[in-house]
């Protein structure tokens, strides 16, 4: 009896592995999601998050002989005019360090750029784009996005990124206060990835 399907992930974020391996679980796959070895990490080149997500799945895909899925995803601000959007991950230009340590500076420019913005006009969006590329080249891409506001303090200490920002429409906790089930259930990674997952199954059996 053969075993699960082996899927990587075109990331080398350990939160992101957790967090995607649940959500693919969730949706009852037989898959096996690996993380990329460790090597130079991909140059996000696209304008647009399903532009990004495809680059990194197709160098996924190519690296490892193995069906490949990427998102890319980040925070879109209305003040901003839709900004950090693709540089989310390196809005403060905080290149070194720690994941944690780059966070905090993207949520502290971000404060800092809304520092007179009243909350009324403290709408934002994370927006994310799903990808799936396989050895043969099928391309597939979900989105999904999470509308909320951006509060004046962080709160919290779970999930990662702009989460403890990020109060998510119709709730009192901000992302980084849910449980990583909740979390799931209402995120823009959870909606893209879930999407993805319903559209994999027949992908994968033909790819077999």
């Amino acid at each position: 009896m053969s075993g699960p399907t082996r899927l990587v992930l075109a990331s080398r974020n350990a939160a992101k592995l957790v967090e995607l391996r649940r959500i693919l679980a969730a949706s009852g796959l037989d898959v096996e999601l690996v993380g990329l070895p460790d090597g130079e990490e991909v140059a996000e080149t696209g304008t647009t998050f399903a532009e990004n997500a495809l680059i990194k799945a197709h160098a996924a895909a190519e690296l490892t002989g193995l069906p490949a899925v990427a998102d890319d995803s980040g925070l879109a601000v209305d003040e901003l005019g839709g900004m950090p959007g693709v540089r989310s991950a390196r809005w403060a230009g905080l290149r070194g360090g720690t994941r944690e340590q780059r966070d905090e500076a993207n949520n502290a420019l971000v404060l800092a750029q809304l520092d007179d913005v009243p909350a009324p006009r403290r709408g934002a969006a994370f927006v994310c784009a799903a990808a799936l590329v396989t050895p043969a080249g099928v391309e597939l891409v979900t989105h999904g996005e999470l509308r909320g506001e951006l509060l004046a303090a962080p709160r919290g200490a779970a999930g990662f990124g702009y989460d403890p920002l990020f109060l998510a429409e119709g709730q009192t906790r901000t992302n980084a206060e849910l449980t990583a089930p909740e979390k799931d259930a209402i995120s823009h990674r959870g909606r893209a990835f879930r999407e993805l997952a319903r559209q994999l199954g027949p992908i994968l059996t033909a790819a077999g």
